[in-house]
């Protein structure tokens, strides 16, 4: 999704153009841009997980697993596999869930400048078109509730793009979320988990 809106005209213009330029690049620089693009946002979503993917909170692992399964409903996600005895829970939903259109375009602002400067010295101008694009994607999250002993759960959360249709440009698809979108995505789901509790009365 862009930043912005384009006319109909427009939108025949850009993608004119795109194509033409996709044809000055071959496909190995597209594949060397893509893969230079996954390295970044690998370390960025690695070091997110290790700093926001993980908390322990004072609940019992039965209340955290069914205040987990009801934030990420409420976010949107649909539940695809559980097992509340092991404590794994998969959700899934077309992206940009459990984003909005307005915390999307948040993440365009943020992290397309840099993704297209990461793409720029393998692509040249045809960087300047690269854009995120959720059509054709799904989001995954996957969380685990372990006990952590004393009445405690740890509560952890990663998330996967899962490919449901081709791309609509000319580029390959990269294989991690932007990294603020992740940032954003996590601190939605914590609060929604942590309003569930409240609203259970297992958290003050």
């Amino acid at each position: 999704m862009s930043t912005t809106r384009l006319s109909p005209g427009r939108r025949r213009w850009v993608c004119a153009l795109s194509i033409a330029l996709a044809a000055c690049a071959s496909d190995q620089d597209k594949s060397a841009a893509v893969a230079a693009v996954n390295r970044a946002f690998q370390a960025d979503y690695e070091s997110m997980l290790a700093d926001k993917g993980v908390r322990t909170y004072k609940v019992r692992r039965t209340d955290a697993f069914v205040a987990l399964h009801a934030a990420l409903g409420k976010l949107g996600m649909r539940i695809a596999d559980q097992d509340p005895d092991i404590g794994t829970l998969a959700a899934e939903a077309p992206a940009p869930r459990p984003l909005n259109a307005q915390e999307w375009r948040q993440t365009a602002d943020a992290d397309l400048p840099r993704m297209r400067e990461i793409a720029r010295p393998h692509v040249g101008m045809l960087a300047e078109l690269i854009r995120f694009e959720p059509e054709g994607l799904e989001i995954v999250i996957y969380a685990t509730v372990l006990d952590a002993g004393g009445g405690s759960s740890e509560v952890s959360l990663t998330t996967r793009m899962r490919e449901t249709a081709p791309p609509r440009t000319n580029m390959p698809r990269r294989e991690y979320p932007p990294p603020t979108a992740v940032r954003l995505a996590l601190d939605k789901i914590w609060r929604q988990f942590e309003q569930e509790l409240r609203a259970a009365r297992k958290l003050p």
